[in-house]
């Protein structure tokens, strides 16, 4: 099924989409309706656009693919499947998430990865390509955020406040030495080959989707940032 999403209500796209029998949809001159894919079964959609807030939100076990940017909370509180972003994304890309993965080309916003969560074999993994804003992986509590720095014009991997709240999981970042002092209430080392390969997995994705070489990639070396549970945060963004 094609949809033409040129001047059409993000509410009637949304309709469009849910009562598709068919199993894969094409969406041409998307021009930011919200909520593509939301809680969505089943299903591969392709958009051919700029899709708007809240992409992929709730969604279980279906594929997007974004063949441009994307806007704000992308894959927001999404269970399963896969979101592809073939430029960059906005802000809170994965708010919430507790499942699936998101590949992101280029670049991402600021909140990447807040309140991320893991349960049982549910891992959720975001790749960034490019480089992340700041309050990555705010709140984070499970799951895998990857930031490879490619093409990043020697931009810093992320802005401020990496990991402020962070509780669980881990943030890989492909560099050498972190270009910002890492808080008491978190631990940073280089990567382990066991740190690798739990990684190994998804990057080879990433550029089987991309087009990049998975050995140039992972031949860098990896930090690694994880709470630190003897010295947790006991309070944030507050000196008194």
């Amino acid at each position: 099924m094609i949809i033409d999403a040129q001047n059409l209500h993000y509410q009637k796209l949304n309709e469009l989409i849910k009562s598709s029998g068919d199993d894969h949809i094409q969406i041409d001159a998307c021009m930011g309706q919200r909520y593509i894919g939301a809680g969505l079964s089943g299903k591969t959609i392709e958009i051919n656009g700029v899709p708007g807030n809240a992409l992929g939100c709730y969604m279980d076990n279906s594929v997007i693919r974004v063949k441009g940017n994307s806007q704000d909370a992308t894959g927001d509180t999404m269970n399963e499947g896969a979101i592809y972003i073939y430029g960059s994304a906005g802000d809170a890309t994965g708010y919430g998430m507790r499942g699936g993965k998101i590949y992101i080309k280029g670049n991402t916003g600021y909140r990447a990865g807040i309140h991320m969560k893991a349960y049982q074999e549910h891992v959720p993994v975001i790749i960034v390509g490019g480089v992340a804003g700041s309050f990555l992986g705010e709140y984070q509590a499970g799951g895998k955020l990857i930031v490879l720095g490619l093409e990043a014009d020697g931009k810093p991997l992320c802005g401020d406040f990496c990991g402020t709240g962070m509780h669980g999981g881990k943030i890989y970042m492909r560099c050498d030495k972190l270009h910002f002092d890492v808080p008491k209430q978190l631990n940073s080392r280089n990567a382990t080959e066991e740190d690798l390969s739990e990684i190994e997995g998804p990057v080879m994705e990433f550029c089987e989707e991309f087009g990049y070489n998975k050995k140039e990639i992972m031949d860098h070396n990896f930090v690694v940032l994880t709470p630190n549970t003897k010295n947790p945060y006991k309070q944030l963004y507050n000196n008194h």
